[in-house]
């Protein structure tokens, strides 16, 4: 399950379309004061972050998801434009996996959401 920290529409399409062509299971937060709580209520196996919002204040969730002993083995993501170098950085600082420029992200989408499918846990297997 991937869960995605964004509240930009044209790449919320973007994810949900791709997730969709994959079968990807998916859920989006676009409330700050609820994103910490939906990462430990869907425990996903990546979270993507859009490093531009504003409103989601994303490099305070990732400082705070990475200083949580039950959280920071999550893999985290997260796209910005890449002029925004101290944007980049700020991230880096508080701990994120990986950046890629809005439009590496837009590019490598689908790899990233099957990627992501590979690391989930497998069923156990009734046969024992």
């Amino acid at each position: 399950m991937i869960l995605c920290i964004v509240d930009d529409l044209i790449f919320s399409v973007k994810i949900s379309t791709a997730a969709k062509a994959l079968d990807a299971p998916v859920f989006f937060e676009r409330s700050p004061e609820m994103v910490l709580s939906r990462i430990r209520e869907k425990l996903p196996t990546l979270v993507i972050f859009d490093l531009n919002s504003a409103k989601l204040r994303p490099l305070d969730a990732i400082a705070k998801m990475k200083a949580d002993p039950e959280l920071r083995g999550i893999q985290t993501l997260g796209y910005v434009s890449h002029v925004q170098t101290d944007v980049i950085s700020d991230a880096r600082s508080a701990g994120i996996d990986e950046v890629l420029a809005r439009s590496a992200f837009s590019k490598k989408l689908g790899q990233i959401l099957s990627a992501s499918l590979a690391t989930r846990p497998a069923s156990p297997d009734p046969a024992g």
